[in-house]
């Protein structure tokens, strides 16, 4: 139950971070800033273990925040 309930505010607070640093608004509500959170960890764990082979693991916050821009840059320029 720990586990979830950190994950869902390591999220909102990544998922926080990423929109006040990314330029420009970032229209979104609660919910999908915390799944902006969770999957700019994910995403940036892809990224850091993926390409030795290792699959997804844990990654920073700085790499966590990057990744969640990464994703904002990449939903606005698709949808």
């Amino acid at each position: 139950m720990f586990n979830l309930i950190g994950a869902l505010l390591s999220g909102l607070l990544i998922g926080l971070a990423a929109r006040f640093v990314y330029p420009g608004a970032v229209p979104m509500g609660w919910g999908m800033t915390i799944l902006l959170g969770i999957g700019g960890s994910l995403f940036a764990g892809l990224l850091g273990g993926g390409y030795r082979g290792e699959g997804i693991n844990r990654a920073g916050c700085l790499a966590s925040v990057l990744g969640a821009m990464a994703l904002i840059f990449i939903g606005r320029h698709l949808f």
